[in-house]
């Protein structure tokens, strides 16, 4: 009981760690290494770190992430980077850990702001780079090496890093060892021990030991399945499951799973090799990531083996198989766009078999969910889920972690990659593995640590958060632009076209147009407001955002005048109609002196007041208002009499 309750108080200290320092330096001008995420914490996805000691930065990783609901338009996420290139001068190199897209899809983009002297990375990632960066014609920016597995590369002075083979879900993974002036500190990467690989490439875990062994000062390890407990099976154990599933389909089959999945993709071409069934490659990553593969001799298999999609109608269904992408949901996807009907080259019929080999990720679900019921729906079978076994996760459970542990016995832990309560428990894992949970710190992007051999010490943070690129890739799309794709989204937009003059005045009716606008409020209504609102920054603003130059001439802030009038329409939309819509004001500028349109909130004002203050007006019009009362009242009593006889007649008819 009383070990159970120590656990409880630690793992409630652990999740409050991040404003703590574990083991405070007797001397904190001492040199450290300063170890500070950019990307990858708190979220899945665009993973980013940065070492430094002294006169040397190193990068670890450069990832990208996926849009989430809101970010409308919004193409892909990166890191901002904005700390980095203000530390150019002591950048010494970047290394890779593997060639999945949240750890090399963000280099391109970086390379566009900033030189990268050197890269290292497994053979498959590099390959894999160097299409990108050579497409977004920055290859010559950087310099690209490819590594084997217990290579020792050294970047400035204080880096030493060997890269030690780990097993994931794509070929040539590593962890790494860095060995620095205070200590060896241990970077996972994504990792799970497959006893199994299909490429029979294992994990070296006599070198993680050894490592164990010699001491660890710091274990940065993947937190993404400590939710889940055991051991995450081998990527193997899918293959029976497949190969059942494509012998026993009657006509094609179709199957999506991650591209870069280089494992699961040689296992579903061998398979359908084995099956007697010719392959199309559907989406431009599937067809990146075979042919890299078959390049570096991952993929064995005879050319003929390959068909080319618009020959698809020439095959037999029973000897043709499509793999393609789109197990997300993607919209522009090759599933996505065959379950809508709108593939150029490809349409579902009732006898293909659909298999999604994967699971959607966090934020996914709906899409794919929407994708597998268009395919129902066209009269397909699919196959999804987990109970046909047809999927495994590439990252260890709690269990591998523990193994992790177990080998590196690290003095000090951070966990990383994964979303916040992922941290948390990984580092509930590290205290029941021995780690004290005074040596832990649950880190967010931007924070820094600074690691010494008796101490590690949450330091000051950096500059962090997001860059959103458009469909383009290349315009970045800003939090004001973002604010009004989102305000249109849910409100719509509200434009008004005002001409008014230079010295001040508003010369002709404003013209107010809603589109996707959802109120109750009247055309006229919505006018009247509009020229309230102008009316009062004429009256109160306008000598702050004008002034004059000459008898005649004036100088006006005309993007300040808009936006007051934005500013004080939205304000009375949001209290008078509860909406938020995006306002969009333009002002046509008119010369001084031209005649003044007097606004209609004003002309029945002053009528109004006119007829107060005039009691003949009044008593007249309260005599026409009398007659046209007394008109109207004959007018009804003739009309019931007409009803009156006609109702008559039509009874003594029917009786």
């Amino acid at each position: 009981m009383f070990v159970l309750i120590l656990y409880q108080m630690n793992s409630s200290k652990l999740s409050s760690q991040n404003s703590q320092s574990t083991n405070t330096s007797k001397n904190p001008k001492e040199p450290c290494v300063k170890i500070i995420p950019l990307g990858g914490l708190h979220e899945i996805g665009k993973n980013t770190c940065v070492f430094e000691f002294g006169d040397d930065l190193i990068l670890i990783d450069g990832g990208l992430a996926f849009p989430t609901e809101g970010m409308h338009g919004v193409n892909v996420v990166m890191p901002d980077t904005t700390y980095l290139q203000a530390n150019l001068k002591r950048f010494r190199g970047m290394i890779v850990t593997h060639g999945h897209e949240d750890h090399i899809g963000g280099i391109s983009h970086h390379l566009k702001k900033f030189n990268i002297p050197i890269i290292y990375g497994p053979p498959l990632a590099m390959s894999m780079l160097k299409g990108k960066i050579e497409e977004a014609g920055v290859a010559d920016r950087t310099n690209l090496q490819s590594v084997e597995p217990r290579q020792v590369v050294k970047l400035g002075q204080h880096f030493s890093i060997e890269f030690v083979r780990n097993t994931h879900s794509i070929s040539d993974s590593f962890a790494l060892a860095l060995t620095t002036p205070v200590g060896v500190i241990f970077f996972t990467g994504d990792f799970k021990f497959d006893h199994s690989p299909p490429d029979g490439k294992l994990a070296d875990i006599e070198r993680m030991a050894f490592y164990g062994e010699k001491g660890v000062l710091c274990l940065l390890s993947d937190s993404t399945n400590s939710e889940v407990p055991g051991f995450v099976p081998s990527e193997s154990s899918v293959l029976p499951n497949l190969d059942r599933l494509i012998s026993e389909a009657e006509g094609r089959v179709l199957i999506t799973t991650f591209a870069s999945s280089t494992h699961r993709v040689a296992m579903i071409i061998e398979t359908a090799m084995k099956h007697g069934r010719k392959i199309g490659l559907l989406g431009r990553s599937m067809l990146n990531v075979v042919g890299k593969c078959r390049e570096l001799g991952y993929i064995r298999v005879p050319d003929d083996l390959f068909f080319p999609i618009r020959t698809i109608r020439d095959l037999p269904d029973k000897e043709t198989l499509l793999l393609m992408t789109g197990s997300q949901g993607e919209t522009m996807a090759a599933l996505s766009r065959i379950s809508r009907s709108e593939h150029p080259n490809v349409q579902l019929k009732t006898t293909d078999t659909v298999i999604f080999s994967s699971s959607p990720i966090p934020g996914n679900t709906i899409s794919v969910s929407h994708t597998i019921d268009k395919l129902v729906y066209l009269g397909a079978k699919v196959i999804y889920g987990k109970e046909h076994g047809i999927h495994v996760s590439g990252h260890g459970c709690r269990e591998d972690q523990k193994m992790m542990l177990a080998l590196i016995k690290p003095k000090f832990f951070i966990p990383v990659h994964g979303e916040y309560r992922m941290q948390v428990l990984h580092g509930k894992t590290a205290v029941s593995m021995g780690v004290s949970p005074n040596n832990i710190l649950i880190l967010d992007n931007g924070d820094s640590i600074e690691l010494r051999a008796n101490s590690m010490i949450q330091g000051q943070p950096v500059k962090s958060g997001i860059e959103m690129l458009d469909n383009t890739r290349t315009g970045i799309v800003d939090a004001r632009s973002l604010k009004e794709r989102q305000q249109l989204a849910n409100d719509g937009i509200v434009t008004v076209l005002i001409p008014i003059s230079t010295d001040g005045n508003m010369v002709a009716p404003p013209r107010v147009s809603l589109r996707g606008v959802v109120t109750s409020a009247d055309p006229r209504k919505m006018s009247l407001w509009t020229e309230r609102e102008i009316s009062w920054v004429l009256e109160n603003r306008w000598k702050q955002l004008s002034r004059q130059t000459g008898p005649k001439t004036f100088e006006v802030d005309w993007i300040g005048v808009q936006r007051e009038i934005e500013s004080g329409l939205s304000r009375r939309m949001r209290r008078e109609l509860q909406v938020e819509p995006l306002v969009l004001c333009l002002v046509q500028p008119a010369p001084s002196g031209t005649p003044t349109y007097k606004p209609r909130a004003i002309s029945e004002q002053q009528n109004k007041k006119n007829r107060s203050n005039n009691p003949q007006v009044n008593k007249n019009q309260s005599n026409v208002n009398k007659g046209r009362d007394n008109t109207k009242q004959n007018i009804k009593n003739q009309e019931e009499e007409v009803t009156g006889r006609t109702r008559r007649r039509r009874s003594a008819l029917t009786t």
